[in-house]
């Protein structure tokens, strides 16, 4: 199938193109984007252009910041294309669902890609967790954002979703993994005094049974990079590594069962050809909602500015 992806930046260019590139359901048939583009692919900058255009591509991946993602998603679900979403699949829930509704009325398939929950041994993860009776589950999530986010300004605006944007992926592995729903009580969000988007946050979760659930995430991280899950049972230990990588339990590593496909992307875009395949959606904001709750609920402090 024909797919055109839009917005040709940093995430596009790592993930998107090579795992399109190696799939065997895809052909990257055009790009839209103001100033990236991708050798040898039909390159448009204005997207209705290309929805006029090229009406036999009908399929559109986005890889916007979430602000501008709506009008892009409504337009090609109005035109009649499926459409698959780059985490967060937006910057409010309330528009998520208009594209949930609008979706089913045109009867096109839309995609809330989560990649993180594609890592290796996540699955395994929740396999093992569904069994048991969780006690305590703390995720560490710190990492550097002037490694990972360079010069990319939005993320601090509105919508932007400062620190959550790669929390949002560690809430995405553990909306996925644990059996049971659970539900933000409490969170901290330190704002740079010079920025619009928390720099960190602390969070706290109810649990039905009670167990004590938490999260902290950091992007004023230096050396290494820390993105960890650990889960304490009433028959043993759990930790995910390296952002679900890697899983220890009660000390020992774990071996995963090998993978049809390599990476996280390309078992998204193997999704998404399903999706389209049978006519289906998939949109779990569970990851999402929790993130609403820190920002309605959490409380502010002011920290010293930041700068690249």
């Amino acid at each position: 199938m024909e797919i055109a992806l839009v917005g040709i930046g940093k995430i596009a260019l790592d993930q998107h193109v090579p795992a399109i590139a190696a799939s065997p359901d895809w052909d990257l048939a055009a790009t839209v984007s103001r100033k990236g583009s991708v050798d040898g692919v039909e390159s448009f900058t204005d997207f209705a252009e290309l929805l006029e255009r090229r009406s036999d591509i009908r399929v559109v991946s986005l890889c916007l910041p979430p602000v501008p993602r709506f009008d892009y998603a409504a337009a090609a679900i109005a035109a009649g294309r499926h459409v698959m979403l780059e985490k967060p699949p937006g910057a409010s829930l309330s528009e998520c669902h208009r594209l949930i509704d609008m979706a089913q009325a045109q009867r096109v398939s839309l995609y809330a890609t989560w990649h993180s929950r594609e890592a290796p041994m996540v699955a395994a993860a929740k396999a093992w967790l569904a069994d048991k009776t969780l006690r305590r589950l703390q995720i560490t999530w710190k990492e550097d954002v002037r490694r990972w986010h360079p010069g990319q300004d939005w993320i601090w605006e509105p919508g932007g979703l400062g620190v959550f944007d790669p929390g949002i992926n560690a809430l995405s592995i553990l909306t996925e993994i644990l059996p049971d729903a659970i539900h933000l009580t409490d969170a901290t969000l330190e704002v740079p005094e010079n920025k619009q988007g928390p720099i960190a946050a602390s969070l706290r979760f109810a649990h039905p049974a009670g167990a004590e659930v938490g999260a902290v995430f950091d992007w004023r991280q230096d050396g290494d990079q820390i993105w960890t899950i650990e889960a304490e049972t009433d028959r043993g230990r759990l930790e995910l590594h390296d952002g679900g990588a890697r899983m220890v339990i009660d000390g020992i590593e774990q071996s995963a069962d090998g993978p049809a496909l390599a990476g996280e992307y390309p078992r998204l875009y193997a999704r998404m050809a399903q999706l389209v395949a049978s006519g289906g959606s998939d949109v779990d904001l569970s990851p999402m909602r929790h993130v609403a709750d820190a920002f309605l609920l959490g409380r502010r402090e002011t920290v010293a500015p930041f700068h690249e």
